[in-house]
């Protein structure tokens, strides 16, 4: 696809081309936290678009931030792959659609080389398939560029504390994906989830219905701490990296109803 088809549309100035107010969709809190900036530090964040004028204006917003700090950019695919392997920035803010090599395979590079580097789609491409190749690749959150410019700051800070965010009007599209692979798999042999304890299952379906930390710890009676145990306990027997891949994971290999999403 041309890369140009990938706009934010604006070109009235810097900040402006982050786009008009939207909200922003949490699949909630997971894991534990470790490094200095996932420990309360400075968030050390890569911008990757091959607007200029967008990513000054993503610049000038998160610089504004005391504990967010802009350590790089890059115009295309291949230049953000290398400017990570560089930098080992905390987030990358990632176009889907740019020249050389695409945002996805670029994301997909990235969390094979820096598994510890969280990726955050920002683009204006709506399609269902970029979302979910964007989730496979091991991207953390899926931003349309309609997203108001007081909440990017917010959500650099949730992807670093290994939230899952999307926006909300992608979420309808993302749970359709994940009915068309469970009807896809109804042919197949149901096979036992692998190794989760009865309470992990309770956890993960939870999860798949966007709760938080703390709305898993209400529901299920236990403590918070308590969830991010069972939470990084699930992304170790899965062998995933995030919440988002946990769910997919659960939705591809039949672990989850999709009656309950109806």
């Amino acid at each position: 696809m041309n890369s140009t088809s990938d706009r934010a549309g604006s070109t009235g100035g810097a900040v402006g081309a982050v786009g008009a107010v939207g909200a922003v969709g949490a699949v909630g809190a997971g894991g534990s936290v470790g490094g200095g900036a996932r420990a309360g530090g400075v968030v050390r964040v890569l911008l990757a678009d091959d607007q200029a004028l967008f990513r000054r204006g993503l610049s000038v917003v998160l610089s504004a931030s005391p504990d967010i700090e802009v350590v790089g950019e890059a115009a295309d695919g291949e230049e953000a792959v290398a400017k990570a392997r560089e930098l080992s920035p905390d987030v990358v803010l990632m176009d889907v659609r740019m020249p050389r090599m695409s945002g996805i395979e670029a994301a997909r590079q990235i969390r094979l080389a820096l598994p510890a580097t969280e990726v955050l789609m920002l683009t204006v491409s709506d399609e269902g398939e970029d979302l979910y190749e964007s989730v496979k690749a091991g991207a953390n959150g899926y931003l349309l560029k309609e997203i108001g410019i007081e909440e990017i700051a917010e959500t650099v800070r949730a992807i670093v504390q290994h939230q899952g965010v999307i926006s909300p009007s992608m979420t309808s599209k993302l749970i359709a994906e994940f009915r068309v692979l469970a009807r896809r798999a109804s042919e197949r042999e149901e096979l036992p989830p692998p190794g989760l304890t009865e309470r992990e299952m309770q956890v993960l379906r939870l999860m798949a219905h966007s709760k938080s930390n703390k709305e898993i710890a209400a529901a299920l009676f236990i403590s918070e701490n308590t969830v991010k145990n069972h939470v990084r306990n699930i992304l170790e027997k899965l062998h995933l990296h995030s919440r988002m891949e946990a769910v997919t994971y659960a939705w591809r290999k039949r672990l989850l109803d999709p009656r309950e999403h109806e």
